[in-house]
């Protein structure tokens, strides 16, 4: 009887480790990222994993004086350094730039998730404590070096996005759209920010950006989901994964646009006025998929997330399936690959890096952390038609690389881009803890 025992429970033994084996493999990818790219990218049949493939660059930060690579053409200045973990940027109509410092708010996930999401963050240089403030950077000179640095605002709540209004500072907490009393040229605000909606804060996507129509009647919120496909219950995920417009007048919202994994960008583009933003899709389906893409949104609009990715590819993964609302999935505009943790969308209207970058869209990618290769980590430029839409056949042009070292390691991540007022690009590097300015030469 011992013997059988025995002989049974090795079986068993050798069962589980080849299963442990199998489903612990990294997926790597099959395709050149640049086929998941464009208009009309490959969408090839899902490689689901129980274990995601975890391959984030290790953040080492820059030694000396390195710096990342700009393309052909254009230079690279620090704007600012000694920031920590700098996130998203607004540029005021005096030309002085607000940055947000901060991080996730604090995170309390037990059992393998939370180890496997604490080795990431730490490794990935994320964890960090959210510092919950709002910098003034000044370069008055115009020698492209911010000489005032300053805090605007502090006790805030995972802040990212920032919109100005008048004389009113919109700022996207974690958890609520606040406000405050704000004239361009101020160095400090001390008033009590006046919370104008509230929403879903926290969760895997914790950052909240927002934009303000021309007129400022509007405010455009993107709310991530709080899971990759609605693991948790389709009930913790009410107001999320969305982009919600908010009246500042009434402070009341309604969804806007729905089916958006982890919305991030947003930005109008110039020649049609359309609403745009980058969006970072969802995991674990292998290297090839799915594509974090950028696209025009409308009032009404909805992309899928959870059921559906790239305008009606099913994801069987979701415990409810709803294949009645694959009719209305909507196709995202352009692919940006996949994994690429695309984030930063600024327009090229103002940009003068010369007329290879003069109409288009900037697009920085964080960088991934369950690819083979890694994918990201550079800001990307995509050409745009005189419709306001990305070219047929373009594929993104690398504008910034470099911020992975030889050894594969992460120098620095890029976050947000916008222009500053001489039409040079600003860079957020949330490891590097500084900004980076790309100028034509």
């Amino acid at each position: 009887m011992v013997r059988h025992i025995l002989i049974v429970t090795g079986l068993l033994a050798v069962a589980f480790a080849g299963w442990w084996y199998w489903a612990s493999r990294p997926d790597i990818a099959k395709l050149d990222i640049t086929k998941v790219q464009g208009t009309r990218p490959t969408i090839t049949a899902p490689r689901p994993q129980m274990i995601p493939t975890i391959a984030v660059a290790e953040a080492v930060g820059w030694a000396g004086s390195a710096a990342p690579r700009p393309a052909a053409g254009l230079r690279v200045n620090e704007f600012a350094r000694g920031l920590d973990h700098p996130r998203w940027m607004y540029r005021l109509p005096n030309g002085d730039v607000l940055v947000s410092e901060t991080n996730s708010p604090p995170r309390d996930v037990g059992g393998i998730t939370g180890l496997v999401m604490g080795y990431l963050m730490k490794r990935g240089g994320a964890a960090v404590p959210s510092a919950n403030r709002i910098t003034l950077l000044r370069d008055a000179d115009g020698d492209g070096v911010a000489e005032l640095k300053t805090p605007l605002i502090t006790g805030l709540n995972s802040p990212l996005g920032m919109a100005l209004v008048g004389t009113t500072l919109y700022i996207a907490n974690t958890d609520a759209l606040v406000r405050v009393p704000f004239t361009p040229g101020q160095t400090r605000i001390t008033a009590t920010p006046e919370t104008v909606v509230r929403y879903p804060g926290g969760g895997n996507h914790w950052a909240r950006n927002v934009i303000a129509n021309a007129d400022g009647t509007r405010l455009y919120v993107a709310v991530g989901s709080s899971s990759n496909i609605g693991e948790n219950g389709l009930d913790k995920e009410e107001n999320r994964a969305c982009i919600l417009e908010v009246d500042p007048a009434t402070k009341k919202f309604r969804i806007f646009a729905s089916g958006l994994r982890n919305p991030q960008g947003l930005a109008f583009e110039p020649v049609s006025k359309r609403l745009w933003t980058t969006v970072n899709e969802r995991d674990m389906l292998g290297s090839d998929l799915a594509p974090d893409y950028m696209t025009a949104v409308e009032v009404g609009d909805y992309f899928g997330w959870p059921h559906s990715y790239w305008g009606g590819y099913v994801d069987k993964r979701v415990e409810v399936l709803r294949p009645d609302l694959l009719e209305y999935a909507k196709r995202p505009d352009y692919a940006l690959g996949p994994h690429t943790a695309s984030l930063g969308l600024t327009f090229a209207a103002d940009a003068k890096l010369g007329p290879r970058f003069a109409s288009g869209a900037f697009v920085g990618q964080h960088g991934s952390w369950n690819r083979l290769p890694v994918s990201g980590y550079k800001v990307v430029y995509i050409p745009f038609n005189s419709f306001g839409f990305p070219e047929k056949a373009a594929k993104p042009v690398d504008v910034l690389g470099g911020f992975l070292d030889a050894k594969g390691r992460a120098q620095g991540r890029p976050v947000a881009v916008i222009t500053d007022r001489t039409g040079a690009l600003l860079v957020t590097d949330d490891v590097g803890n500084r900004i980076w300015r790309v100028a034509a030469k």
